[in-house]
């Protein structure tokens, strides 16, 4: 009787996912969740708004060059033409605003200004603006890069607190040169594989620095990371616009890591690697509104847990949201051998556009083909999808959590999922291992692999005990 029940049950999924094909009713049903800190609460999701799209960002007025507080940086010996080396125009003009609350550091319109590898460093008085209208941008390529310049940053903003970098302008960070020269391995002659090496340049990092906002900048082409924060706090992010070409290697558009209280609003990022990746000893982020791709890995919480590293990441939220024509959607992903704890995470109101992996939990990351085996593992619990819907390439399952052996994922659980192929036929089996939830409501395609109830016993070595009292 059980075995005819589930018959039944899988026609009328198949059915039903023909006839939403027929009628070509691939688009998802847009709908608003609540503010950050939902998930004590998961319940209480109003169902009655849409995804909008960024609007175009106008540069904020020139300030006038003789107002008081303005700092242009032509008026410390920057040029703007291109090619003479702006640096100490720059670094005098940091250096004199930083002293007086509530500077401008202008950067005009009209200018392209090169500034070698440096670092701003605060602490500075409250208040500090860096307007952008103009364009900065690093040498051009490898070969130009100062001997005596690190090769891994370019512009580094350090201890600074209350800082806002805004305006209409463009980071160019003239990757292309260095695009050949990828971090991660990449085929080699006569079939060897070749590690890196590994000293492409962010091109912006803030580094233990608090009270930040990034607003309405253009970002393009940049060699490595766009955007790195590592030990901040407290960061606004609104209204950019990232590019560099879908074959870009590790042009990661936001990257996050140790930093706490994070919003990232209102962006277009399309590159080759992850939308936004979130790294160990992050919380309370808050992601609302971005548009992924085309291009890309889609947005990660990892990875995590490698080289046998503890990480801890929580209350992470991903709402109203695009993510098109990318190799993953929605991503968790650690290596084994790790320790710490990934909980309280949402995914909520994201459409999908042809995306390889929309729905993605992998606990056995691993870049080379000879990773062993590890009982050690990140904890994965308490991670809620609502309201996914879209198309996916047939090449991959629609929904994949491959958990750890020892270490299983937990508290799973999925709500208004609505995933159909692109093109080809409906795949029928999500893949599971070792996956404990369930589902509120039925999903298309159905999915049956999820374990139910809670794992029998619980790793010794689990360190969600920890996370949580760190």
């Amino acid at each position: 009787m059980a075995s005819l029940s589930s018959t039944l049950l899988v026609t009328f999924y198949m059915t039903f996912a023909l006839l939403l094909l027929c009628s070509h009713v691939v688009t998802a049903r847009y709908h608003h969740h609540g503010h950050r800190g939902h998930h004590n609460n998961k319940k209480q999701h109003k169902h009655n708004s849409h995804i909008s799209y960024p609007p175009s960002i106008s540069p904020e007025p020139s300030p006038s060059a003789g107002d008081e507080g303005i700092y242009d940086v032509r008026s410390f010996g920057a040029v703007g033409d291109g090619f003479t080396d702006d640096t100490e125009g720059f670094k005098a003009a940091w250096d004199a605003a930083c002293q007086v609350e509530s500077a401008v550091i202008h950067v005009p319109v009209g200018y392209s200004f090169m500034i070698q590898s440096t670092i701003f460093t605060g602490p500075c008085q409250s208040g500090l603006v860096f307007q952008l209208e103009g364009t900065i941008m690093p040498p051009d390529g490898p070969e130009s890069w100062g001997s005596n310049k690190s090769k891994r940053q370019w512009l580094v903003f350090y201890r600074v607190n209350e800082l806002s970098l805004q305006g209409g302008g463009v980071i160019d960070g003239r990757g292309e040169e260095w695009w050949n020269l990828p971090c991660k391995p990449h085929k080699g002659p006569n079939g060897s594989t070749l590690p890196g090496p590994c000293d492409s340049p962010i091109a912006i990092r803030f580094f233990m620095s608090s009270n930040l906002t990034v607003q309405g900048i253009k970002m393009k082409n940049s060699p490595q990371f766009n955007f790195r924060f590592d030990n901040c706090k407290d960061v606004h992010i609104e209204s950019l616009h990232i590019t560099a070409p879908i074959w870009s290697p590790n042009t990661d558009g936001i990257h996050i890591e140790q930093t706490s209280n994070v919003e990232i609003y209102d962006s277009l990022i399309s590159n080759g690697d992850d939308c936004v990746s979130i790294g160990a000893g992050c919380y309370d982020v808050d992601i609302r509104n971005l548009t992924c791709g085309p291009g890309g890995h889609g947005i990660s919480i990892g990875s995590l847990g490698n080289h046998n590293s503890r990480a801890c990441v929580s209350n992470i939220t991903v709402r109203d949201s695009v993510i098109k024509q990318s190799d993953n959607g929605v991503r968790i992903k650690t290596w084994q051998g790790g320790f710490g704890a990934v909980s309280a995470v949402s995914f909520l109101n994201i459409h999908m556009d042809n995306v390889r992996n929309p729905i993605i939990i992998d606990q056995f990351y691993c870049l080379s083909k000879d990773c062993s085996n590890r009982t050690s593992a990140v904890s994965v619990s308490d991670i809620e999808y609502l309201s996914i819907k879209g198309t996916y390439d047939i090449r991959s399952p629609p929904m994949h959590f491959a958990c750890s052996d020892t270490i299983p994922c937990t508290n799973i659980t999925l709500s208004d999922i609505e995933l159909l192929p692109a093109k080809g036929e409906l795949v029928l089996d999500p893949f599971c291992w070792n996956a404990y939830g369930g589902q509120e409501t039925l999903t298309i395609p159905p999915i049956f692999c999820l374990l139910e109830g809670n794992p029998p016993a619980v790793f010794e070595n689990n360190d969600l005990g920890y996370c949580s009292s760190s």
